[in-house]
């Protein structure tokens, strides 16, 4: 690609259509894949029927569906023509997807067969189209029928800094924004991304998670593309029973995920196998016999993704730390990133080759980074971040993008961090996360968190200040503590509450042997159900405040 090219999709587009067209683009796993001359084809004939419903350049138009190659073609579609693409997050509940379309004033929306039900707004005319076939929904007051063949009647002339996305943010702390993202803020990290790691027409991906968020959007969809590399979507959440069959038949070589997925598969599938008994929990406290045993799991783990991995990306989050020092040790072509929506999304990155326990990596190429006022100590400070990658505000909302991006363009990210002497990047947390102690000590819950998530029949954990007591409301795995005792009577049916407790104090004793003294905790409540979740597996905090 020359670095004269324009940063607009339509430019990269065409670039990989001449390089790489008859290279395979996309496909639902089990399916022969499109084309790129194909993919071209069909958009083509989705912006012609754009056309006809009378979308133009600057039109908002929403895309609500799973994850499929035909949620690709719709947003090529809509930022060819110079239209403005609103993706949808598949979890949004209905009321959040009637006040974005409201909000960004929508004038049409794909909509899959699966997430129809889900547009309940009565209050305004929208025109939708089935994603899976393009044809017009039964509301549409309009006769028209998609025609695979046809071509756009108008040329479009799309720029740099014209509008391409507004992504409205399922975040942590609540109220949903609107975050507009040019043609540049993505392309320039598309680009960028082959700096961290390079991809090739040969290289496949299989794509796991929501389209509609920018990690998988910017780098799972638009940076193979700008390669000529192959796609591969399951069309449905990801589970084991769906997505074991896939990696055998695809064996990919890139996959882009969570922290959830890796942690999962090592708390259920890798760390029982070495606490099976005595003699193996003896071994592994021998540093030299862990490594062997973690570089043979580590084989087996290749094998479960198919054998050819080559890059497993993992952000959203923070990593465990004991599962990346298995990682590390297992040799898994793992790597970290860091980014967010508003910064399209990656700042910092780090490629199996160069990854740091705990690091994000050094920061990406072309984009400035620093501490805004270190701490004299620590070196931790809040991230600040400027460079083409950098939105260009949250819509309508000019107070609330005056006080993330300052006059000379630096984005305030609202994480804490610091830099090692290498220039690799640190995460510490969430400022607004953050917990001051009466003693003027700052907490950061994260970090409490990371170690109580290592302890047995925890899934998932959130710390909280409540009346300066740190109480951490701790989703225990009943249905492990079940299995794991069944030998106790069955008339016995306090039995699940009684191991409950047992485990509430011994997991106060853990933890509180394994952080300093200002972040002990004082309480372990039982969260009974799953915590409610954004699209990268963060835990909505506000919701439990």
């Amino acid at each position: 690609m020359e670095d004269s090219l324009p940063h607009t999709f339509p430019a990269l587009f065409k670039e990989t259509l001449k390089l790489h067209g008859y290279r395979p683009a996309m496909a639902l796993v089990g399916e022969e894949p499109m084309t790129y001359i194909e993919l071209d084809r069909k958009i083509s004939a989705v912006i012609a029927l754009l056309e006809k419903l009378g979308m133009k350049s600057g039109d908002k138009i929403a895309l609500l569906s799973s994850s499929i190659p035909n949620w690709g073609v719709s947003y090529y579609a809509i930022t060819f023509m110079g239209a403005v693409v609103v993706p949808l997050l598949p979890d949004f509940h209905s009321s959040e997807i009637s006040n974005i379309l409201d909000h960004s004033e929508a004038k049409a929306i794909f909509v899959s067969d699966g997430l129809r039900s889900k547009l309940t707004y009565p209050e305004r005319k929208i025109i939708r189209i089935r994603v899976e076939d393009f044809t017009l929904a039964e509301s549409a007051e309009v006769n028209l029928a998609f025609d695979p063949a046809a071509e756009p009647m108008h040329l479009y002339n799309v720029s740099e800094d014209d509008l391409a996305a507004i992504i409205y943010t399922s975040g942590t702390t609540g109220k949903s924004k609107g975050v507009m993202l040019s043609h540049r803020n993505i392309s320039f990290v598309a680009k960028m991304s082959a700096c961290v790691h390079e991809i090739n027409e040969f290289d496949k991906f299989l794509s796991i998670l929501p389209l509609s968020h920018t990690y998988e959007n910017t780098i799972g969809m638009i940076f193979p593309m700008t390669k000529g590399s192959c796609i591969y979507y399951l069309g449905k959440v990801p589970t084991p029973s769906l997505l074991l069959p896939a990696l055998r038949t695809i064996k990919p070589t890139i996959m882009l995920t969570v922290p959830l997925i890796i942690e999962k598969i090592f708390r259920n599938q890798i760390k029982p196998k070495f606490t099976s008994n005595i003699a193996l929990r003896v071994a592994i406290r021998i540093p030299f016999i862990r490594q062997k045993l973690n570089i043979i799991a580590g084989k087996k783990l290749m094998e479960t993704f198919g054998g050819e991995l080559r890059f497993f990306g993992i952000g959203g989050a923070k990593l465990n730390k004991t599962v990346e020092k298995f990682l590390i040790e297992a040799k898994f072509p793992y790597a970290i990133g860091y980014g967010l929506t508003e910064t399209a999304p990656l700042l910092a990155g780090s490629n199996p080759g160069n990854s740091r326990l705990q690091s994000t990596g050094p920061k990406i190429e072309g984009i400035e980074l620093k501490i805004h006022k270190p701490d004299e100590n620590t070196g931790e400070g809040e991230i600040w971040a400027k460079g083409p990658n950098v939105m260009k505000g949250y819509y309508k909302e000019p107070e609330l993008t005056d006080a993330v991006i300052t006059q000379d363009g630096w984005f305030r990210t609202g994480d804490l961090g610091m830099f090692d002497k290498d220039g690799y990047l640190y995460i510490k947390g969430r400022i607004n996360n953050m917990i001051v102690r009466s003693g003027g000590e700052n907490i950061f819950p994260e970090e409490i968190e990371s170690v109580i998530n290592n302890f047995r029949h925890v899934l998932d954990s959130l710390i909280l200040d409540r009346k300066g007591k740190l109480v951490a409301l701790v989703h225990f795995n009943l249905e492990e503590i079940k299995s794991n005792n069944h030998h106790l009577k069955a008339e016995n049916v306090n039995y699940a509450e009684h191991e409950l407790e047992k485990l509430r104090v011994e997991l106060l004793q853990y933890v509180n042997h394994r952080v300093n003294k200002f972040s002990q905790i004082q309480e372990v409540a039982v969260q009974p159900k799953p915590f409610e979740k954004t699209a990268t597996q963060k835990i909505k905090r506000y919701m439990y405040w």
